[in-house]
């Protein structure tokens, strides 16, 4: 049986939750505390301000991020297959938490911008160990964010039209890959 969730962590899933659902202006600190089921006291035992809660979600990023990596370095259809193929899964925690980091790097947050360029740039890298062709890892990486923002928009052309022929586009990663 697992652990009901701490209220720290229920501060966290609440204000990632409110960044990804309202946006960054409606993540208020009164409204966090609602949706975590927690008092404004309760939410400020933990996170003393709005900033405290930020780098609470750039932690759950970075942590999701890393054990993506791990996976990542890990597949047996390498590196490039693995990105743009995991490019297509929504609602995971490293989904959420990107989402709810990005939507605060949209409004200027400097901790926020930074940590997007760490993970890309971790993607990056363990691609480029696959691919030595510096120009066709770049390429690979902008498949898999395109279609990453392809099947996050709502629709069904969007989340279908890439996503339904997967294996095709893996087909073509491998063609480049392999310089053909």
């Amino acid at each position: 049986m697992s652990r009901p969730p701490l209220a720290k962590e229920k501060i966290v899933d609440a204000y990632a939750s409110m960044l990804c659902d309202e946006g960054e202006r409606a993540a208020t600190i009164e409204a966090t505390a609602a949706l975590a089921g927690v008092s404004k006291g309760g939410l400020l035992y933990h996170f003393a301000s709005k900033e405290a809660l930020a780098q609470g979600v750039i932690e759950g990023l970075l942590q999701a991020h890393a054990e993506d990596l791990e996976r990542m370095g890990a597949s047996p259809e390498g590196a490039a297959r693995y990105f743009v193929r995991t490019s297509t899964i929504m609602g995971s925690d490293l989904d959420r938490y990107f989402l709810a980091v990005l939507r605060l790097a949209q409004s200027g947050h400097e901790a926020s911008i930074e940590a997007l360029d760490v993970v890309h740039a971790g993607w990056l890298d363990l691609i480029r160990v696959e691919v030595k062709d510096k120009y066709v890892a770049e390429t690979i990486m902008l498949i898999g964010e395109g279609l990453y923002y392809q099947t996050s928009l709502p629709g069904p052309w969007s989340q279908g039209t890439f996503a339904k022929d997967l294996e095709h586009l893996l087909n073509q990663v491998e063609r480049l890959k392999n310089g053909n």
